[in-house]
């Protein structure tokens, strides 16, 4: 925030239409009789001096976001009203915090303590909280109230544009409520169907759910503390009472944590937030502590308390019934769960997208025979590969891209090379096996076929090669290609 400003008025300018306009000002200069919107060739005319800031929109919606983020320490549904608004969906919330009027009036303060001009009001539905946030500061409609609320407003808090708004002051109406008395026929057949329906959110007639900007979690468990915390045996501790917390919750419900989230809010209102996932579903609360200190180790930047947290939030984000396992004496369900871990740690210090597991897929082209996935999002059960034949027909080791060869010797029409080169080295053929003729998909590559040769060198090298497509009377001749290597 930039420091008062002991001199000229302050504006803050930015582009529309091609032209510099009032994008936000201050209050002396709107005093002055400037205004959002204006042109700022105006604007100079009309006060001199004036000092004049370029806006920066990305800026501002970054600090939109984090403000944003704060604000879920208050209820987790929390949506962007940009550019310098936000909506809190305090359902069921409220008692946490000694009603709507005490919730109110922390939120204003804590963000006014930021140094943000602030204003709020509550509502039943969000454009109503919005209207009255910004025309009637600190107001809080009853249940059902809300038309009441917004009827003494001015037309221009309906957040209509300018030709809706120059329609309804053409017609005389210059108050929400004379706008609410006339008929919907004849205000949809003026303004649209659009402008009824926001009308009737704004009077508590109609709901209009709020998207959340992020996932709401099944379940969650806090700690809040009076005096902040800095220290990263209390933060572990914190986590391990609230991991038990969660997971009793979750025992309950006969479900597991398959997304795990700690959010730590600090004192100065930054929030930073880790997240793990588990290839199955998990809680086990030592195991998930270790799963979250292993994110925490593996962070590029540590994670900074700075004043202390004030709050320390888990969230199962995502949580999945359960399935009973059968009890075994033999170590198959005991290997599998140690498995498991292994890719939950793997993933928490390294990323999901670099733990892989490759599933087998119904095609006969070797290149597309298998999908890399992380190894997280799919069981163990699902996929299984074919029992391999022995000898293998093909190589455990394939190319990322087959490589073509060239030089090479080889009878027509389909006998196998007897000598190529690849890689600069020419090879000579000592056994061959082939050909295995696999035909591509028609409906991308009609007509193409590949006929796949199993070769040995005199060296002892093998290798898996094909030549691509066929010899004919006319026409280019087929070329080879290296696509595997034998172990």
């Amino acid at each position: 925030m930039p420091e008062p400003l002991s001199g000229a008025p302050l504006v803050i300018a930015g582009k529309a239409n091609n032209a510099l306009v009032v994008h936000a000002l201050e209050a002396r200069a709107e005093r002055l009789g400037l205004y959002p919107g204006q042109p700022l060739a105006n604007a100079r005319a009309m006060v001199q001096p004036l000092r004049v800031v370029p806006a920066d929109e990305k800026a501002d919606a970054a600090l939109l976001e984090n403000m944003a983020d704060w604000c879920d320490r208050f209820t987790p549904l929390v949506t962007l009203d940009a550019p310098d608004g936000l909506y809190l969906d305090i359902s069921g919330a409220a008692h946490l915090f000694g009603g709507e009027a005490a919730m109110l009036e922390d939120v204003l303060t804590r963000i006014a303590a930021q140094g943000f001009a602030i204003q709020g009001a509550i509502a039943g539905t969000s454009l109503a909280a919005r209207a009255l946030a910004r025309y009637r500061n600190r107001t809080i409609a009853p249940p059902g109230g809300a038309a009441k609320a917004v009827s003494p407003l001015p037309i221009a808090a309906l957040d209509c544009d300018a030709k809706a708004l120059r329609a309804l002051r053409h017609a005389g109406l210059k108050s929400v409520g004379q706008v609410a008395q006339r008929q919907p026929g004849e205000l949809a057949a003026r303004l649209g169907q659009d402008f009824v329906r926001r009308l009737r959110v704004m009077l508590g007639q109609a709901q209009d759910p709020l998207a959340p900007r992020r996932p709401l979690p099944d379940l969650m468990a806090e700690q809040r503390f009076a005096d902040p915390v800095v220290s990263r045996d209390v933060t572990a501790a914190t986590l391990l009472a609230l991991a038990q917390s969660l997971c009793g919750l979750l025992e309950r419900q006969g479900r597991g944590a398959r997304i795990l989230q700690a959010a730590f809010f600090r004192a100065d209102g930054k929030t930073e937030r880790i997240a793990v996932r588990m290839a199955a579903p998990l809680r086990d609360p030592a195991v998930m502590l270790r799963l979250l200190n292993q994110k925490l180790d593996a962070l590029a930047d540590p994670l900074d308390p700075g004043f202390g947290f004030d709050l320390i939030r888990l969230e199962a984000v995502l949580a999945e019934e359960t399935k009973s396992a059968t009890v075994s004496f033999d170590v198959d369900a005991n290997a599998r769960r140690q498995v498991l871990f292994l890719i939950d740690r793997l993933s928490a210090r390294l990323g999901e997208s670099r733990v892989l597991r490759f599933l087998p897929q119904d095609t006969h082209i070797p290149e597309a025979a298998a999908a890399a996935i992380p190894a997280q999002d799919d069981d163990f059960e699902d996929g299984a590969w074919p029992a391999p034949a022995d000898p293998p027909p093909r190589p455990l080791r394939l190319l990322e891209r087959p490589e073509e060869i060239s030089h090479v010797v080889a009878a027509v029409p389909d006998a196998p090379p007897a000598r190529f080169r690849w890689r600069q080295c020419l090879h000579e053929v000592a056994r061959a096996e082939g050909p295995e003729r696999i035909a591509m998909q028609w409906w991308h590559h009609p007509g193409a076929t590949r006929d796949y040769f199993r070769v040995e060198t005199r060296s002892g090298q093998r290798f898996w090669l094909y030549r691509d497509g066929l010899y004919r009377q006319a026409g280019l001749a087929p070329r080879w290609y290296l696509q595997g290597i034998f172990a």
